[in-house]
């Protein structure tokens, strides 16, 4: 049995969004859908919902993260869940915040 096969596709379209670093298993590993061979840490895919936990990238809006991540997984017919998990710095130099000048 592998992972039901949205968990993939969610995993994937997520991973796409701009400021997710990557997806994020929960404290104890909780977030995720199981099947051998194969965990998809960080979707958690049930009959009436779907939970997402990210790690972000500073700096974010949490509240347009989350609607961007809704968006991109795709799934209708089912509540969404976004858990923001973890934050981290931005990629490079060139993301660092801009110093607002007084």
């Amino acid at each position: 049995m592998i992972p039901e096969p949205d968990a993939v596709r969610i995993a994937a379209a997520v991973l796409a969004v701009p400021g997710v670093a990557g997806l994020h298993g929960g404290r104890f590993g909780e977030i995720a859908t199981l099947g051998p061979p194969q965990r998809v840490a960080g979707v958690r895919v049930r009959d009436r919902d779907v939970t997402i936990a990210v790690t972000a990238r500073y700096p974010l809006m949490a509240t347009e993260l989350a609607a961007a991540v809704r968006s991109a997984a795709g799934v209708a017919g089912r509540a969404v869940h976004v858990v923001v998990a973890d934050i981290v710095e931005p990629r490079s130099a060139q993301e660092q915040p801009k110093e607002k000048v007084s």
